[in-house]
């Protein structure tokens, strides 16, 4: 899949990406529990897209770093795509 071919709520069976930024790391807590959140944005040759990453997929991805995510899912945050992992899904440093 594609950049360009994710849409709002729906899965993203699988895709490969290139982490072009990474923001601050802040620690989060709500009543389904605590953790780490931290928003990146993502690219492939289609586009671009946001990327959240929690607890130690905070550690694990640096700006630079090219992923593949399966099972993945998108959102939408303040009428932006976001996309992360989700409940099931799967996140990889590749190459």
């Amino acid at each position: 899949m594609k950049v360009s071919e994710v849409k709002t709520k729906q899965a993203v069976p699988e895709i490969e990406l290139e982490i072009v930024s990474k923001g601050e790391i802040r620690d989060f807590a709500n009543d389904r529990g605590s953790g780490k959140v931290c928003s990146a944005a993502a690219k492939d040759d289609s586009g671009e897209i946001k990327l959240t990453l929690w607890n130690e997929q905070c550690d694990q991805i640096q700006e630079g770093d090219k992923i593949k995510i399966e099972n993945g899912w998108c959102g939408e945050y303040q009428g932006e795509k976001q996309l992360s992992t989700g409940k099931f899904g799967k996140l990889e440093k590749i190459e």
